[in-house]
């Protein structure tokens, strides 16, 4: 029986949920995927952040996004739970994790949408739970964690493909500003990252949503190297292999 656990992530658009489930599937194990359409607080805060940039740019100096330390202690306890359940099942993969929370935190706080008490009670928090996770479960961090890479111009092209009106450029022409940013938080992460084994998918050069050929060399790309970590047998990765051709 194949006991493996993986977690995405990428910024907005990059085709997480997608990939999820799509691995899920090829694994033939349960995905888990947070919950966004339900998120009471989530138009709340681009329309706070839309406000806040207003009136910094009227000279507010100190004007800060009044949504944006509960959205982030909302995700936070929504991914500790997901985690924390995964973490104490065989075989999962997670469309976003605990691990990347951090990055939007930071960056309100940076931008001066979050003040700085807000930024150091949720650090202190999230250190606490991270310290928890490990015996919360008998799994203590995932076996790979997959990022999808992507460019401005491919997230803003999926973003506008779902269609959700609060994340549309065009509704709030500030979100390019605040995408940007969050690229570069993203592309700073990925070059930190060290909890567990890390795999890049370069989501501009390979569509695994629409393209078939693209599809499966990432497949295999994340099936090969969790035979190179110890995950995957090499007889379990060609019966999966076999399965989709």
């Amino acid at each position: 029986m194949i006991e493996i656990l993986i977690t995405m992530a990428g910024i907005i658009g990059a085709g997480k949920s997608s990939l999820t489930e799509i691995l899920a599937k090829e694994l033939g194990s349960t995905p888990y995927f947070e919950p966004v359409k339900d998120n009471p607080v989530l138009p709340l805060f681009y329309k706070g952040n839309e406000i806040a940039a207003r009136k910094r740019k009227e000279g507010n100096k100190d004007a800060t996004n009044p949504y944006a330390f509960l959205l982030q202690i909302y995700f936070l306890n929504k991914r500790f739970a997901m985690i924390k359940k995964a973490m104490q099942d065989d075989n999962n993969v997670l469309d976003r994790s605990i691990y990347e929370d951090a990055i939007f935190m930071k960056m309100n706080a940076d931008e001066g949408n979050a003040t700085p008490i807000e930024w150091n009670v949720y650090e202190s928090l999230l250190d606490n739970m991270m310290e928890e996770l490990p015996y919360a479960a008998h799994k203590k961090r995932p076996d790979l964690m997959v990022m999808i890479d992507v460019s401005y111009q491919t997230m803003i092209n999926r973003i506008k493909k779902r269609g959700r009106k609060f994340e549309q450029v065009e509704v709030d022409p500030s979100l390019e500003q605040y995408y940007k940013k969050l690229l570069r938080y993203y592309a700073d992460w990925r070059d930190n990252y060290d909890q567990s084994d890390l795999l890049v998918v370069n989501g501009d050069k390979y569509d695994f949503i629409g393209n078939r050929d693209d599809r499966n060399i990432v497949l295999d790309d994340i099936e090969e190297r969790l035979v190179e970590l110890g995950h995957l047998s090499t007889e379990e990765y060609l019966k999966i292999k076999s399965r989709r051709e």
